[in-house]
């Protein structure tokens, strides 16, 4: 990627500056550990900026080339993955995921305000389409409700040492669906699903799909589902300002110390993952995922590596709800305003930023991580940012809408 200066890119340098001071006070009030941002327009790098640590303890900058922990940033890769094959024609996104699961046949879903995990009803099984667009009645442990209690007693989440993936899909299948499939939205394991959708597809184990067909060619070699050999000591250690399990969010306890080590470099589990979660297990740097992000704002391709069509990607960016995500009643854990945000294929698609309450553009595509991670392209604006920093859960602070209001308070043609 090329360095253009903001002035020609209709920036101004000044106020893109207000930025670096943004997240130096989030490291003086002790809330991230440490951050970068990286901001392209036209494809040309306007603007970059780190600051704080990658891991306090050892006193170890927060830079350019530190690998982090993206979670849920895997998903728009994997639903990159599924449409990729679905060009090819070797499926359509109608088609049961019992076609290639099949002990998704025959399934059961809990009856409106259902107490037990017993009180059921037959259902249609999910279709690839309801599961990449988090409408299958799936969930995640750490939402509430009777379904994510169950899969939190039976620790069902994915973490990158639960491998290896069929099976703990066999066992998220054996569960009843919160809902009928389509009724709702709710945030969850659908993405892992079809993480092992790919897998029965192509034949191949999702990290060497990763591997062959997307970050070879996009050039992402440092985003893996372990940290790469040779990082040494740039992977980040991640907090949490949570007393608990950061990812207890139905038991969250807040009190004591606001970055509380919960996972440092040099005994994760991300450093010998046995798990390839499509959902949320890749770790990487900040200058491969802009690769990625690129790649969907130019439209499928970067440098000469072009992994879908135009009009594929036009179509994954459009909103594939019947109005926006607050509409279909959300019981599920949040990390952005779903008033006035759609989904796509495997990301969120502003509908209206008023009813965000954020700036931004209409079609904005974007997604974040658990750790405090978060994307956006906008093609309006010929503009893609990327945020990382380490801190768990990714609901803590609002730092995605201030973030996205810095940017657009900078843009100025």
């Amino acid at each position: 990627m090329d360095i253009a200066t903001p002035q020609d890119r209709g920036l101004d340098p000044e106020r893109l500056g207000r930025i670096t001071e943004w997240q130096d006070r989030y490291v003086a009030e002790r809330k991230y550990p440490g951050s970068s941002v990286l901001i392209a327009r036209g494809g040309d790098e306007v603007f970059f900026s780190a600051t704080g640590h990658r891991n306090i303890e050892a006193g170890l900058p927060f830079e350019r080339d530190t690998v982090v922990r993206i979670y849920s940033m895997t998903k728009p890769i994997t639903s990159v993955a599924l449409m990729m094959l679905a060009e090819r024609g070797l499926f359509h996104l109608d088609r049961p995921v019992s076609d290639f699961i099949p002990e998704f046949s025959e399934m059961q879903a809990l009856i409106p305000g259902a107490e037990r995990i017993d009180q059921t009803e037959p259902c249609a099984t999910p279709t690839l389409h309801q599961l990449v667009t988090h409408t299958s009645g799936l969930s995640y442990p750490f939402n509430p409700g009777v379904l994510s209690r169950e899969m939190d007693e039976q620790d069902i989440l994915f973490r990158p040492d639960q491998g290896p993936l069929d099976q703990m899909c066999r066992n998220a299948a054996a569960l009843p669906l919160a809902f009928q499939p389509g009724s709702r939205w709710e945030y969850s394991i659908g993405i892992d699903i079809i993480g092992r959708v790919i897998e029965v597809v192509s034949g191949k184990t999702l990290g060497q799909f990763f591997d062959e067909e997307i970050l070879g060619p996009l050039g992402m070699t440092e985003t893996a589902f372990s940290v790469t050999e040779g990082t040494g000591d740039r992977f980040a250690s991640l907090y949490t300002p949570l007393a608990g399990s950061a990812m207890a969010l139905n038991e969250a306890k807040t009190g004591g110390n606001p970055l509380r080590l919960t996972d440092r470099a040099g005994k994760s589990p991300f450093e010998s993952a046995t798990m390839h979660s499509g959902g949320g297990g890749l770790v990487g740097t900040i200058d491969d995922y802009m690769r990625f992000a690129e790649m969907l704002r130019r439209g499928g391709e970067y440098d000469g590596g072009r992994l879908l069509s135009p009009k594929t990607l036009d179509f994954m960016m459009r909103n594939h709800l019947p109005g926006d995500i607050a509409s279909m009643g959300p019981q599920s854990f949040a990390e952005q305003p779903m008033e006035g945000m759609g989904f796509g294929i495997g990301g969120s698609v502003v509908l209206d930023p008023g009813r965000v309450r954020c700036p931004g553009s209409v079609g904005d595509f974007s997604w974040g991580g658990m750790a405090s991670t978060f994307f956006w392209v906008d093609r309006v604006m010929d503009l893609t940012a990327v945020f990382f920093t380490q801190l768990a859960p990714s609901s803590s602070y609002p730092a995605r809408s201030e973030l996205k209001a810095l940017i657009h308070g900078a843009i100025l043609s």
